[in-house]
């Protein structure tokens, strides 16, 4: 998951940013960082699982290659 265009990143001088705006802006960072990690985690425990069950649905089996997943959206 690259940056596509790396020449339009801004750069933040962090010593130079009012206290307020510094604060937020860490608190957003640390907030994408945690997500992701949850992310991470889910990812690494469904490729670990010998079967994937999604409601009462074996989606896939330990002994059989993952072919296709679909979501239906009725509820």
């Amino acid at each position: 998951m690259g940056i596509k265009n790396k020449k339009k990143l801004k750069k933040l001088d962090l010593l130079e940013m009012p206290n307020p705006e510094r604060i937020k802006l860490i608190a957003e960072v640390r907030e994408k960082l945690r997500q992701k990690m949850a992310e991470a985690k889910l990812w690494q425990s469904l490729l670990e699982a010998e079967n994937l069950t999604i409601n009462g649905n074996i989606v896939c089996r330990e002994d059989e290659q993952f072919s296709r997943f679909c979501f239906d959206n009725k509820i």
